[in-house]
């Protein structure tokens, strides 16, 4: 742990927080008017203006910012219209910080979402299934202007819906086989579906499917039945790149089961209580309510905006010194799934393009099979070029896709004491992973070392129920970073590994170096997927430690493709110069894959000290948080190695 690091990132934050005691204030109120003052008597309505004023008050050097500017946000829902951007222009200083400030916990709630109301019972829906007539309601669909809403989400009463399928949670039906040259795939068609399911009437309906350490999302674009089984194709570009990358890939295998999936997204599927439907071309929203629910006064909510806050500094002019404290992020949606299909790489990284080698090798890698580009999933609140930023007593919750990202040239910020619980995607991102023009094996080390994260601090936060829309996403993931320190979380329930470290598949130097991983507390990960650790590393990363983690209780995975390959702490391909020590572990299930030279193991395991497990995860002064924490609502079992 690097002592001096941690205790200087103490006091700016601090230093930051109480700076706003003699600060200049602007208030923002839900009943305010943007054409007020912004004072306490006449606050504003909106944050985009009352950042507005603040810029103002720094454009003209106002005398009143000497000690920093304090938006205080009242209680209550703002319900967000566009992106609130920070920009360079309303940077503070270390000495005139600017706090965006929510009244109480949980009490100020950014909202990238639309209420849907004027529910009513539905009457005679052609293609509506026989359980549900007369249990399902119906409402408009929300319309911006003359355009439909599109979303992938809903909330009611803060709980998720899920999105009509065909079989009921949990369970997942198995594909027959893959044809990767004519891009299709063979499923089981029982002649009950072929009652049950109509074919004029799957317009929009896709397929997730479960595929070793990540799922795919394909858009179904024409079935044909034959005797008891179905033939699918797909939409582009996802058919194309599903069928041509050999990693991760439809799993075909008879002692293990092929890959699971189900069918999702017709109006012929909704027959389960807490399901939706979607209808685009009729404009209407179907719901069968959950029994403890009254849609008279359900607070349903579908997501609109991708992304709530963005800082978008340069690498010439970051923003710096802003603060957010106990302000709500909710809401939010991802749409490239419904626009491309989504064919997984890693960690929530999605193909753009991929395949596989005829003849293997490249420069960096002489045995490489395959060549893939992937995308970066949007974010709730987006960073990029910020320095010295710091997120306290924030929560993130009902997001479609990542929560928080501080995607490059971010430095020395800090996320601490903050919840993350219902996210579809990874809860906390930082650094670049591989940009969309560069192959994903290339090491990355650019020479200006500014595009590099570093020195950001990631501590004291719950992440909980997080990638419960993509289940090859990750609680923490950091790609390439440098001196940043991810400590004293606890991270749990989610589907696949608990903390990523490193990006890339190379033992070539590159940008990353000297991270620390420390303390904290990973336990009920690997929900749905394998091939997976709470700890997992990729590629050289110089001074690396990882050390006094506590992590316990993996899932069983019901669907896993290979029901052993599950591990506590994982390096994986190129892994090089790294420290593993005094991580309490139940057992020494661990997996050093193709590594390169310097790795250092010592001590993990059950012998070691008692006192690193009592010392791990949050600090005493945020366990607050756990009055938040869900740990494994279905009774799923626990894998046990002695």
């Amino acid at each position: 742990m690097q002592t001096a690091t941690k205790y200087l990132a103490a006091f700016m934050l601090s230093a930051m927080l109480s700076a706003s005691a003699s600060a200049a204030d602007i208030w923002v109120a839900v009943n305010g008017s943007d054409q007020n003052a912004g004072t306490k008597e006449q606050p504003v309505a909106s944050l985009t203006i009352a950042l507005r004023k603040a810029r103002e008050l720094r454009r003209l050097n106002d005398a009143s910012v000497k000690g920093g500017i304090t938006i205080h946000m009242g209680q209550g829902t703002y319900q967000l219209q566009e992106t609130v951007m920070l920009r360079p222009e309303d940077s503070g200083t270390a000495d005139s910080p600017t706090i965006i400030q929510g009244d109480g916990e949980a009490q100020t709630i950014l909202s990238g979402g639309i209420m849907v109301n004027g529910w009513q019972k539905a009457g005679g829906v052609k293609g509506l299934p026989a359980a549900a007539k007369g249990k399902v309601w119906v409402a408009d669909a929300p319309m911006i202007g003359d355009e439909l809403i599109n979303f992938r989400q809903l909330w009611v009463n803060d709980k998720k819906a899920t999105r009509a399928r065909e079989v009921d949670a949990p369970k997942m039906s198995r594909i027959l086989s893959w044809d990767h040259k004519a891009q299709t795939c063979w499923i089981p068609w029982s002649k009950a579906e072929q009652k049950i399911i109509d074919l004029s009437q799957i317009k929009g309906m896709e397929m997730f499917i479960h595929q070793w350490w990540a799922i795919a999302m394909l858009r179904v674009k024409e079935v044909k039945v034959q005797g008891d089984s179905a033939r699918l194709w797909f939409e582009q570009p996802e058919s194309r790149v599903q069928s041509e990358h050999p990693w991760p890939a439809p799993w075909i295998s008879k002692k293990t089961g092929n890959s699971p999936f189900y069918l999702v997204n017709a109006l012929q599927f909704l027959d389960q209580p807490g399901e939706w439907y979607l209808d685009r071309l009729h404009q209407k929203l179907y719901y069968y309510p959950r029994a403890d629910e009254d849609m008279h006064t359900a607070k349903a909510v579908v997501p609109y905006l991708e992304t709530l806050v963005r800082a978008a500094g340069t690498i010439d002019h970051p923003i710096s010194h802003i603060g957010f404290k106990n302000i709500s992020f909710e809401h939010s949606t991802w749409l490239y799934p419904s626009k491309n299909g989504l064919v997984p790489h890693q960690a929530g990284m999605y193909m753009t393009d991929a395949y596989k080698l005829k003849i293997p090798g490249t420069p960096d890698k002489k045995g490489l099979e395959n060549q893939a580009w992937v995308g970066r999933p949007a974010a709730a609140v987006a960073l990029s070029y910020v320095e010295s930023t710091v997120f306290t007593g924030c929560r993130f919750e009902h997001m479609a896709a990542t929560g928080l990202d501080y995607e490059r040239g971010t430095h020395n910020n800090k996320i601490e004491g903050n919840l993350f619980k219902d996210i579809g995607g990874t809860a906390i991102m930082d650094g670049v992973f591989s940009d969309e023009g560069q192959e994903v094996h290339l090491p990355y080390n650019p020479t200006d070392k500014r595009e590099v994260s570093s020195g950001d601090r990631i501590e004291n936060n719950l992440v909980n129920d997080v990638t419960n829309e993509d289940w090859g996403c990750v609680g923490i993931g950091a790609g390439y970073v440098s001196n940043i320190t991810i400590a004293h979380n606890e991270v749990c329930d989610v589907n696949y590994t608990g903390i990523n470290v490193g990006w890339g598949w190379t033992k070539t130097v590159n940008a990353m170096s000297n991270n620390t991983v420390f303390a904290n507390h990973i336990h009920h990960y690997a929900r749905n997927m394998y091939d997976v650790a709470a700890v997992y590393t990729l590629s050289a990363q110089p001074g690396t430690v990882i050390s006094n983690n506590y992590v316990d209780s993996i899932y069983k995975a019901p669907y896993a493709h290979d029901p052993v390959h599950w591990f506590y702490l994982y390096c994986d391909e190129g892994s090089s110069y790294i420290t593993m020590k005094d991580n309490w572990t139940p057992a020494e299930k661990f997996l050093r894959n193709a590594n390169g030279p310097g790795d250092v193991w010592e001590n993990n395991g059950p012998q070691v000290a008692a006192e690193i497990k009592a010392n791990a995860g949050l600090e005493p002064a945020w366990r607050w948080l756990l009055k938040y924490r869900t740990v494994n609502p279905a009774n799923q079992p626990i894998n046990h190695k002695e």
